[in-house]
């Protein structure tokens, strides 16, 4: 199975002022990264900061946000990382699960997940 991708809406929770971007689905990053320059241009303000473990083993530090997230019908407030040049745009596990979403591993897309209240 290739990338799955999908268009979403990144909006300040506080003005409503909204981008539409292509992301790529990734259930193995914890956070959804959004380019810093779309956040600062929207007006969302870092948070905080957060450490991350790479694949390579690094670790980096990187600035934390909240935004809106809508995908589909459906809406989160959802943390976001501030993301560099060169980082990947993707859509983390974090926000899916939010949003009540997991990937269908044989379609590709993105599918309403069975919610459990234990």
């Amino acid at each position: 199975m290739g990338y799955v991708r999908i268009k979403a809406k990144i909006s300040n929770i506080e003005t409503g002022n909204a981008k539409e971007v292509e992301l790529i689905v990734d259930t193995g990053a914890i956070y959804t990264i959004i380019k810093r320059k779309m956040l600062e241009e929207l007006g969302i303000k870092p948070i905080g900061k957060r450490k991350f473990k790479l694949a390579n083993g690094n670790v980096i530090e990187r600035e934390v946000g909240l935004c809106r997230i809508d995908i589909q019908d459906l809406f989160t407030h959802s943390i976001v990382v501030f993301g560099e040049e060169n980082d990947v745009e993707v859509l983390g596990v974090t926000t899916l699960e939010e949003l009540g979403l997991q990937v269908d591993p044989v379609s590709g897309e993105l599918k309403p997940m069975e919610l459990y209240l234990l």
